[in-house]
């Protein structure tokens, strides 16, 4: 019987995996949904590449235009590598619902033990696994970019990542190395595959988790047409805010009213699903007949404490540029919901973006300042012009939330234990309880090693 059973291969898994296995009196198993490599296909060391679109074999798919990466390393392995830490107030929002652990002052040091970064390598707070560095020769739009934040009167931060950067523009700090995406798979788990104590197990599905009463004993899979049943002392769900979520209903740990609308037996209810949040991203287009140059997705940013303007790097539409306005730090919350309890149907997530009067005021604020900067006329910014510019940042986290048992909106614990539920972790995005600033990840790799250095104490 293995010790610990992690449920995904993601950003998250990779991290918990390498770190939990590093002691070789715990055995430790990984299921993987998607494919596993232990040299990852050269197309997915390309950071200019986003293996996403409709040919693509290693994301899942969900309404709305939602991916995620179906394959080791997770989105990690797929995303533009940007690796920009939270700002000190979300984390003071954090630790308000779930504790002090939660601090700015508790997680800066795992933040700062994860990552090497290769431009401020002497500055305090960089030291890790994870290399950090910043584009040298920026693309004609990048650093006319810049360039306009520069003269309309915003301050460059040359390490987004350091403490005080809030406010400002810089350019974007990168998971990358020697020009090759290095995701949390490449740093963490293929590392640590030759470990006799670690086994990582790839295209298999986990459709259920084994319960007696309230105590997990493992989980049931799919692989194929195999199925199977494999136990565990702990079981650690990896698998995002999406798939854990879904996984944690389909086995009877959810709102009541929905499991009874699935016909799953009611374990225990909780609010899995039920407050999700996002980023809503509005895009803002003009024509360029350039060609595009070979780049990461985003160079540069300008951050604006509720708002991030992405001058993306890569055309979208053929023949238009287009700058991404980012609402950071939305008043609306989401939902996700199953439609079925079979595992091959996707859940539902309602982002019920733009609901908020505020948010539709701080985007329209985004895309005025967007105009300016470029020396163009938009509009007229109205209600129906946001919805069709809106787009999502692909950044979705909090549907299985942390907090105290005593908040009705709280799944798990302050160390990511299922409220009510023994032997059952969470450690992804899907426990953060309030909207980030940032891109998340950077968060999630911290979140997991987190959670591990709590379960290894």
């Amino acid at each position: 019987m293995t010790n610990t059973l992690i449920v995904g291969a993601g950003s998250a898994g990779c991290v918990l995996a390498n770190r939990l296995s590093a002691d070789p009196a715990r055995s430790v198993r990984v299921f993987e949904a998607g494919p596993t490599y232990r040299t990852l296909p050269s197309e997915l060391l390309d950071p200019g590449h986003l293996p996403v679109g409709p040919e693509s074999r290693v994301v899942w798919r969900y309404r709305g235009n939602l991916v995620r990466g179906k394959l080791i390393g997770g989105s990690g392995a797929i995303n533009g590598s940007y690796f920009i830490r939270p700002p000190a107030a979300d984390f003071a929002a954090w630790s308000a619902v779930a504790g002090p652990r939660w601090s700015f002052e508790s997680v800066l040091p795992v933040f700062c033990d994860l990552e090497a970064d290769e431009d401020f390598a002497t500055a305090p707070g960089h030291g890790g696994p994870v290399p950090i560095s910043r584009t040298r020769e920026f693309t004609e739009f990048s650093a006319e970019f810049a360039q306009q934040c520069a003269a309309a009167g915003f301050t460059e931060i040359p390490d987004l990542n350091a403490p005080t950067a809030e406010f400002g523009f810089g350019p974007v700090p990168l998971a990358i190395s020697r020009g090759r995406r290095a995701g949390p798979a490449i740093t963490h788990l293929l590392p640590a595959l030759d470990r006799p104590n670690l086994t990582v197990t790839g295209e298999t599905m986990v459709t259920r988790l084994l319960l007696r009463g309230t105590r997990v004993l493992g989980v049931e899979w799919a692989r194929g047409r195999e199925r199977g049943r494999t136990y565990a002392d702990r079981t650690v769900l990896c698998a995002g805010a999406i798939e854990s979520a879904a996984l944690l209903i389909r086995s009877g740990i959810g709102p009541e009213p929905l499991l009874r609308a699935l016909g799953v037996p009611i374990v225990r209810p909780a609010p899995v699903g039920a407050w999700c949040t996002d980023h809503p991203e509005i895009g803002v287009e003009f024509p360029d007949d350039k060609p595009d140059e070979p780049a990461v997705p985003l160079e540069y940013v300008l951050e604006m404490g509720e708002l991030e303007l992405r001058p993306y790097t890569q055309k979208f539409t053929p023949g238009r540029r287009r700058i991404g306005v980012a609402l950071m730090h939305p008043e609306s919350s989401g939902e996700l919901t199953l439609v079925s309890a079979d595992p091959t149907v996707p859940a539902h997530i309602d982002q019920r973006y733009l609901r908020s009067h505020r948010d539709r005021a701080r985007l329209r604020d985004g895309v005025a300042l967007t105009a300016d900067l470029l020396g163009r006329r938009i509009g007229p910014i109205d209600d129906p012009w946001l919805q069709a510019n809106l787009g999502t940042s692909q950044h979705l986290s909090g549907t299985c939330r942390m907090g105290r048992a005593s908040d009705p909106r709280a799944v798990v614990d302050e160390h990511g234990n299922v409220h009510g539920i023994d032997t059952l972790t969470v450690a992804d995005l899907s426990i953060v309880p309030v909207p980030l600033r940032r891109g998340p990840q950077a968060t999630t790799v911290m979140v997991a090693a987190h959670i591990a250095d709590y379960m290894v104490m």
